[in-house]
Parts: structure tokens; sequence; C-alpha cells
């Protein structure tokens, strides 16, 4: 039996792009990669709860578990369809550089 270690690929970008994401991480699941995505595209629906005064801080604890993921990975792949960088996607691709992890773009794949 060969011991072969998979990557590990964690997705950034945009939650805009779910359908891109679905498509990533389909190919490169298929290629033999662990693929490590977001959690969610949009807030879930939750009865009687208002997420526009959510005391609980959710975006700063997705953003955290989203770092942890980056951390995890031994590669970054951004999901920037026409090469579409929002901020958030600028501060994860920042974190993934300052810990010298690869970082490689949908936009720039032929």
């Amino acid at each position: 039996m060969v011991n072969e270690q998979a990557t590990i690929i964690t997705l950034c970008g945009s939650t805009r792009f779910e359908a891109e994401f679905a498509e990533v991480n389909q190919r490169l699941t298929l290629a033999g990669c662990v693929v490590i995505s977001l959690g969610m595209f949009r807030l879930p629906d939750l009865p009687d709860y208002d997420w526009t005064v959510d005391g609980s801080d959710l975006k700063g604890r997705l953003g955290r578990v989203h770092f942890q993921k980056i951390r995890m990975a031994d590669e970054v792949y951004i999901v920037d369809p026409g090469g579409y960088l929002g901020e958030s996607t600028r501060r994860e691709i920042a974190y993934a550089e300052s810990l010298g992890k690869p970082v490689r773009y949908l936009s720039q794949e032929p």
C-alpha cells in the first residue's frame, strides 16, 4: 500500500461565487486533493433572529475559523472569477502569504 499524503487546499473568495466554489471543489477533489471550503454562503434564516443586530460577532468568528482553515492547508486557492478580490479575500491572501502558504488563483488558470 502506498502511503501518499493528499495535498490539503483551502478555498478562499467571495461568497457571491457559490457555483464557482462548487466547480473548483469538485475539480480539486477529483484530482486527489483534500479541499476545505466555506462553511456557508449566506447567513441561515433563523426564526425570530435579527442578524443586523447580532451581538455575538458572527462575522469575526467566521473569519477566525477561516483563518484556522488557512493554517491547516498546504496551499490556498483563490476563487476569483474575473480577478475579483474583496476586502476579506485580500486579508486572507495576506495571512496565507505571511504563513508562507502557496497561493493559486482561479483567474490565472488556463
